[in-house]
């Protein structure tokens, strides 16, 4: 197996919702920093988008890892190898600046892909996302129990059944723009499968 470097933010960090898809492979994991520019999504976490001056905060960790490893991040990320500029984000090799370092070493890093930027997404400023988030929490944290469970009901379902709701559920998540009604059923918005996603 080969050892593959990785920097990684936002839900990827230590201590976030996803880590845990990659704990058992980090070998290394410093604070590190990457040219880029944060944007802010409207579910809470962030992207970057390559260029800009901003150093943005995060993680270099070293992965014993697989292809079968690096698919499942690039499926994550929407990412496709075979056709990169239909991708959501891209996967790219760039420098990165680990702490306490005066030389920047190579990683694999996902950009957003500047095309597939949400109209509503807001530049972070200095690209301090941690701090975004301490002072506005992502969306997935303000949700109620009976909400969440919900979400991930209807996200796990094929889509084809129906998932029985109440009203006051069905104001409460219309109101959040996380479901559209499809007359006989409900669906995720696109908000909604990208709080599904970072529900785990």
């Amino acid at each position: 197996m080969t050892t593959t470097r990785f920097f990684v933010y936002g839900s990827f960090c230590e201590g976030m919702v996803h880590f845990s898809k990659i704990q058992n492979f980090v070998e290394s994991s410093v604070f590190a920093r990457v040219k880029a520019t944060a944007y802010r999504l409207k579910v809470g976490f962030p992207a970057l988008v390559k260029g800009g001056g901003d150093l943005v905060p995060g993680q270099l960790v070293e992965m014993k890892g697989s292809e079968l490893l690096i698919g499942l991040l690039d499926e994550f990320y929407g990412f496709n190898r075979m056709d990169p500029e239909k991708s959501l984000y891209t996967r790219e090799e760039v420098d990165v600046y680990p702490e306490g370092s005066s030389i920047s070493v190579k990683a694999w890093v996902y950009f957003l892909s500047p095309l597939k930027l949400p109209v509503n997404a807001a530049v972070i400023n200095g690209g301090d996302w941690q701090r975004s988030l301490a002072e506005q929490p992502a969306l997935t944290d303000k949700l109620t129990e009976k909400q969440t469970a919900y979400i991930q009901k209807l996200g796990k379902s094929s889509g084809r059944e129906i998932v029985p709701i109440d009203l006051t559920l069905y104001r409460e998540l219309m109101n959040l723009e996380l479901i559209v009604d499809k007359g006989r059923r409900l669906a995720l918005s696109r908000l909604g499968q990208e709080v599904f996603r970072h529900l785990v």
